[in-house]
């Protein structure tokens, strides 16, 4: 876990949140554990917007911290596959909820403020 040496973090809420945290993390978390083990061209396929060189460097954070997995199999041209690890799959009930909050907040508030101009 060379990426959190010399790193000094206040609480785990901030670690946590250097872990998971940025635009895309979540988003590649959210995939792999709700439809299972995923290529990286079917990732980048889901995710609009992200770059091919971010998405190399989103998974290759993640996996240095332990949270995905990559398989990669001795065929040509070369079959890589990504997937949770144990501590990947304890994030998604974290996951779960943050969607479930941010459902409710479009309908009780964005939607509401969206009806009023």
């Amino acid at each position: 876990m060379s990426r959190m040496q010399n790193k000094t973090f206040n609480c785990e809420k901030e670690l946590t949140l250097f872990v998971i945290g940025g635009k895309w993390k979540m988003l590649i978390l959210w995939y792999l554990g709700k439809e299972g083990t995923k290529r990286f061209g079917e990732l980048k396929a889901l995710i609009p917007g992200i770059t091919q060189r971010m998405l190399v460097n989103q998974l290759r954070e993640l996996e240095e911290d332990l949270i995905v997995h990559r398989e990669v199999y001795p065929v040509v041209p070369p079959k890589v596959e990504y997937s949770l690890t144990e501590y990947g799959e304890s994030l998604m009930p974290i996951l779960d909820a943050m969607y479930e909050w941010g459902k409710h907040y479009i309908e009780s508030v964005v939607e509401p403020q969206e009806n009023i101009k």
